[in-house]
């Protein structure tokens, strides 16, 4: 293995967050809305025309770690990786823990899991495709921050 292997997979992690918000901001709010919109609005079933976003990331992770394993091209299965794990945290956090798609994680209490909760809410507070906020996942804005840990440091003191 390459030590410089876990270092390019991190740093993918990291970018993605940027990659996701300009994504969701300029993609899933601009010309795809059309796929987007049943996200922001009531809806039957399990499944969204949103869920196809995933090919967004998931085709590119996968190209890189195929592609750089058939060429012995290791920068690019690391990055693959580093796609692909940033995928597996979107699903976790955005589908199982932030819209409860899944009966897994629903007791975590603890303020930045808080946070990215309120961002999220304050982001389905609008309806329409303009005038959103709060379009990253794992990176919240100071103030939610600052609101979750005043609200769980009172639940914690109370008990």
């Amino acid at each position: 293995m390459f030590w410089w292997g876990p270092v390019v997979l991190i740093l993918v992690f990291l970018g993605m967050e940027f990659v996701a918000w300009a994504t969701h901001k300029y993609v899933m709010h601009g010309f795809l809305w059309k796929l987007h919109i049943d996200h922001h609005t009531e809806h039957k079933g399990f499944f969204e025309r949103n869920d196809f976003f995933f090919l967004i990331f998931a085709i590119p992770s996968a190209l890189c770690i195929y592609l750089g394993m058939t060429s012995n091209n290791y920068f690019a299965v690391w990055i693959g990786y580093g796609i692909a794990l940033y995928g597996f945290a979107y699903f976790m956090f955005h589908d199982v823990y932030i819209h409860r798609r899944f009966k897994w994680l629903r007791d975590i209490d603890h303020p930045y899991f808080m946070a990215i909760r309120k961002a999220h809410k304050i982001h389905h507070k609008k309806k329409n495709k303009e005038d959103g906020e709060c379009f990253g996942m794992l990176l919240v804005p100071k103030k939610f921050f600052q609101e979750a840990r005043f609200v769980f440091n009172r639940k914690k003191n109370k008990g």
